[in-house]
């Protein structure tokens, strides 16, 4: 075994398949609300919730003064 964990559906297992790197979980809470509102956008534009985090984040990177 390599130590990475194995996805538990169909769908982890295609995402599973895209991703190179061994991943980790990032655990924070938010309101009801904007989950929805996150994901509903997120599904909009054809994107994981994941890759909505991370192009938000880089654009803060991009636009906050240090």
């Amino acid at each position: 075994m390599d130590g990475t964990k194995k996805p538990t559906s169909r769908r982890s297992n295609e995402r599973a398949a895209t991703i190179s790197v061994e991943t980790e979980t990032l655990n924070f809470k938010v309101t009801r609300e904007f989950k929805k509102e996150f994901k509903g956008y997120a599904v909009s534009q054809g994107i994981t919730m994941v890759q909505l985090l991370k192009e938000g984040f880089e654009h803060s990177k991009r636009n906050r003064q240090h």
